[in-house]
Parts: C-alpha cells; sequence; structure tokens
C-alpha cells in the first residue's frame, strides 16, 4: 500500500496528509454550524416580539379583511373583496381627503416652522439656550394632556383663543364645532405637538455641522440668508428627510387629539382613516372588524406607498456628510 501523500505540507512536517482532510472538513462545517445556531439563538427573543406583535396580527388583518362577523365581532363567512368594494364610495373617498389634509397640514408646518426657529436662534444672541428649552418644551407633553390644553384654549366661552379675538375686536370663532375649521384647529394643535420634537432634531443637526465649513463659508462672504440656503440647510438635509418620512408615518397614524378634540366631527370634518378604522371596530357598540381590517390595510398601503415615494424622490436631495 503506498504511503499517503505529502504534497502541499510544510518541510519537517509530514504529519500534514490528505487523511487529515476530510475530518477537517467536518470541523470547519461544525463550527460553521455551531455559529449560525448560536445567532438564530440571539436572533429568538426579537423574531419572538416580531411574530407577536408585528406578523400574527398583519396576518390576522389580513384574513378578517376577506371575511364578515357576526354581532360580537368573530369572523364568519367568506366574504372577498367586499369590504374594499364598499369603500368605493363618496364617504370614504371624503374619509381619505380629509387624511390627505391633515397630514399635509400636520407635517410641513411644523418641519419647515421648526428649521425657521432654529435658524434664527443660531444667531449669537444672549439666552439663546433658554430659547431653545422653550421651543423644545411642546415634546414633554403627551398626546392626551396637549389636547387637553388645546380644548381649553378653543373653548368658545373661556378659551384663550376667542378671548384675543375679542379684544382685537373680531368674533368668537366655533373652533371645533364649525365644520370649516375644526380641521385646521386640529392641525394646529397637532404642529404644536410636534414642533419640540423637530426642534430638538434639528438642533442636534446644526451642532453637528463642521465650524471649520461654516467659517469657510463667512470667509467667502456668505451670511445671513445665504448661508442658512447654501449651507446649512443642505448639511441639515438627513435630518430634514428623516422628519418628513417620520412625521408623515405618525400624521397617518394620529388618533388622541382628533378624539379628545373633536371625536371626528363636526359632521365627519375631522374624520381621518385611523379615526374611522376606530368607529368601525369599536365605537358607538360597533364591531364590525371586516371592514375595519379592510381600511387597515388600505391604511397600511397608503404608509408604504408614500414612504417609498420620499425615498424615491426625497432621499436624492439629501446631502449625507
Amino acid at each position: 500500500m503506498p504511503p499517503p501523500s505529502t504534497v502541499g505540507a510544510p518541510p519537517g512536517d509530514r504529519s500534514l496528509t490528505t487523511e487529515s482532510t476530510p475530518s477537517t472538513a467536518r470541523q470547519v462545517r461544525r463550527a460553521r454550524f455551531s455559529e449560525s445556531g448560536l445567532a438564530w439563538l440571539m436572533l429568538l427573543p426579537s423574531v419572538g416580539v416580531f411574530a407577536l406583535f408585528v406578523f400574527w396580527p398583519l396576518g390576522r388583518t389580513l384574513y378578517l379583511s376577506v371575511h364578515g362577523n357576526d354581532i360580537f365581532g368573530a369572523a364568519s363567512e367568506y366574504v372577498g373583496a367586499a369590504h374594499y368594494r364598499d369603500m368605493l364610495s363618496g364617504e370614504f373617498g371624503k374619509v381619505l381627503a380629509t387624511t390627505a389634509l391633515f397630514t399635509l397640514f400636520s407635517v410641513v408646518p411644523a418641519v419647515l416652522g421648526a428649521l425657521f426657529v432654529v435658524l434664527l436662534l443660531e444667531a449669537r444672541i444672549r439666552g439663546v439656550r433658554a430659547l431653545r428649552t422653550a421651543f423644545a418644551l411642546p415634546f414633554a407633553f403627551s398626546v392626551a394632556t396637549a389636547s387637553v390644553i388645546f380644548a381649553v384654549i378653543y373653548n368658545p366661552a373661556i378659551g384663550v383663543a376667542n378671548g384675543l379675538l375679542g379684544s382685537l375686536g373680531f368674533d368668537r370663532v366655533n373652533w371645533l364645532t364649525d365644520p370649516s375649521i375644526a380641521l385646521p384647529a386640529v392641525c394646529a394643535a397637532t404642529v404644536w405637538m410636534n414642533f419640540g420634537y423637530n426642534i430638538l432634531v434639528l438642533s442636534a443637526g446644526v451642532s453637528a455641522i463642521s465650524p471649520e465649513v461654516v467659517e469657510a463659508a463667512r470667509l467667502d462672504g456668505a451670511t445671513g440668508w445665504r448661508l442658512a440656503t447654501r449651507i446649512t440647510v443642505p448639511l441639515l438635509s438627513p435630518q430634514l428627510f428623516f422628519l418628513v418620512v417620520v412625521s408623515t408615518i405618525h400624521a397617518l397614524q394620529s388618533f388622541g387629539q382628533i378624539h379628545i378634540l373633536t371625536k371626528g366631527g363636526p359632521d365627519q370634518a375631522t374624520t381621518t382613516l385611523v379615526y374611522s378604522i376606530y368607529e368601525k371596530a369599536f365605537a358607538f357598540g360597533s364591531s364590525d372588524f371586516g371592514a375595519a381590517s379592510a381600511q387597515a390595510v388600505v391604511l397600511l398601503v397608503i404608509m408604504l406607498g408614500c414612504t417609498a415615494v420620499q425615498f424615491g424622490v426625497l432621499e436624492r436631495r439629501v446631502h449625507y456628510r
């Protein structure tokens, strides 16, 4: 029998032969399997949480959206796309329009207003830290607390808003009971709620801008508005993009301020898609979980679509440092 081959073995070490190759390969596979198993073991808690609170509710929502339900809300017969066809009505179109207006007038003023304030706070004046803290204060209020405050402000009899209008000689306004004013009033409250968070994010972004870049721009003659638009705002584009995406998702999911201030009224003037889901599933003893689930699926599609468009259009203008 010929001796085992020692080709490729280091000089002076004839113990490394081709006979050890199979055992080495098995050891490598065993090590890789052990590492893979350890990785899955470490991921198991997170996967379990996602499965319990994300994947299972999503699957259940899709299931309920194509089934009817009894008076107790339990799924009954298969109805296919009936719930989705029912949404092809003028009433649901009004809900979608209200949702779009609420999102637009909640996100744009909050982001642009916070950007304007942050740029003003970059001026070297005394007490700028106290001003930053004051402007960021709304972030400390919960949705419920802020909504109650605005309910008092909008009170037609004793509210601060009508008090100011009266002192200026204007007529009192029914802020939350006039269909033409209720939605802007709720949007204004939402803008105030989000203002503090936007201030904090943009202030952190401004602090991260290199002083050398700003000083070089000043030496080149960039000051005031030109410095803000040519240097500061482009360098803040990652934070602005983040705020637009997150604020849009948050606006589409808004519920608390609408429920506390107007309960979707008057005449459904503030009934957004999320509040419509609540009315279908829970409000006034309703248990139409099938229709509510179908609307929830539409909401998910809208959120995914808005996020995809924002990433496809806005991210191209983001300047990452």
